[in-house]
């Protein structure tokens, strides 16, 4: 099915959505973004690709991604090149809880084919030697989960891909949507205007003030997130990516040797709090890491919507989003193009699609535990 297709927003999400459309012959499509490729928060995102997931839709969209994600190189063929690194991800629990909620996710898990598995102390400190066993209760684990260690080239091949498909990527601040007959007219700051059977906001927190003037709400806000880095390291102290639920914690050694944390619970604007917090999550946790200072401070935002799944849906005839996130936009862009694509095609949607609506949120929620 033949459509002229408008993207706004050029993150990894909607250039993966662009690339589904023109591999499905849909024809003409442009990508419209105000700063340029990756430059959102897909320009600082630290790159994680996982399939341990709380809800359905959040585990079929990650085992599809994944598939997508773990032949990208030879699956796009192009000058950017990444790979994705097999690492693992070892989700650790202090209280019977947290580790009774895990024990609950991976049951969903292993429904959607998912190959995680629950790890009593010492298992997990077998997986990270550098952990306390002492410190910790048990743990989640799933060997495929990884990482691509430059993110930026996993985006930039998106783009790539896109040019070389016949679409185009374009600079342009997108001011408001407007319906035009049978389409739709994006206008920008330009003054100009283009015309197009169907567009995607695909623009994380600014989507929702882009559809609020046609009468709809979008429940997202934004929040952000800061990553702290250390300078390279010449021995390895950590492979698995390790996520300290209880202590709201993430920490990573890449493959250059740096070690990337994040605090989980940082709020407000007090860096040296963070920073210190971490220190000390980080050295009861993983006492190896006492001596490795974080002088490196990023910050990121995530768009967040209540139950911390995405909205990717069909808002007015010929016009979807896809955003709300909630931090991990990059692990399912692969399978949130192929929705959007499916949908402005003519295809049938896959089965979690019905929990990406945008009109879910009028009942109870189904909230997604293990966004980080």
């Amino acid at each position: 099915m033949k459509v002229k297709a408008t993207v706004v927003g050029a993150g990894v999400t909607g250039l993966a959505i662009a690339l589904e459309l023109l591999e499905r012959g849909a024809g003409d499509v442009t990508v419209l973004d105000r700063s340029g490729v990756g430059a959102g928060a897909s320009g600082v995102q630290p790159g994680g690709v996982r399939r341990q997931w709380a809800t359905r839709a959040n585990c079929l969209m990650a085992n599809e991604s994944y598939a997508f994600y773990r032949d990208f190189p030879e699956r796009l063929g192009t000058v950017a090149q990444a790979r994705l690194e097999e690492c693992g991800y070892l989700f650790v629990a202090d209280e019977v809880e947290t580790l009774g909620r895990l024990a609950s996710a991976l049951e969903v898990q292993h429904a959607a084919g998912i190959p995680s598995e629950l790890l009593g102390p010492d298992a997990a400190a077998a997986k990270a030697p550098a952990l306390d066993r002492e410190s910790l209760l048990g743990a989640a684990w799933c060997s495929t989960d990884g990482y691509f260690d430059r993110p930026q080239a996993v985006v930039e091949a998106f783009a790539e891909a896109v040019i070389a498909r016949g679409g185009r990527v374009a600079a342009g601040e997108v001011m408001g949507i407007a319906r035009d007959g049978d389409g739709w007219r994006v206008e920008l700051r330009s003054a100009e205007a283009m015309h197009s059977d169907a567009v995607v906001v695909a623009a994380a927190a600014a989507t929702s003030g882009l559809v609020a003037p046609l009468g709809i709400e979008l429940p997202i806000v934004e929040e952000a997130r800061h990553l702290f880095y250390s300078d390279p390291i010449r021995e390895r102290l950590l492979e698995p990516l390790v996520i300290a639920v209880d202590r709201g914690i993430a920490v990573k050694q890449l493959a250059d040797g740096r070690v990337l944390a994040s605090d989980l619970h940082a709020r407000g604007g007090d860096e040296d709090a963070w920073r210190r917090r971490l220190r000390s999550q980080l050295v009861e946790l993983l006492p190896a890491l006492e001596f490795v200072p974080l002088p490196l401070a990023i910050e990121g935002l995530y768009d967040m919507t209540p139950d911390g799944q995405p909205i990717v849906c069909e808002l007015d005839a010929g016009l979807w989003t896809a955003a709300g996130f909630s931090g991990h936009g990059f692990m399912v862009a692969p399978s949130t193009g192929r929705l959007v694509a499916d949908g402005l095609t003519g295809r049938p949607l896959p089965e979690w699609g019905a929990a990406l609506r945008a009109d879910r949120f009028t009942g109870a929620l189904e909230r997604e535990a293990q966004v980080i």
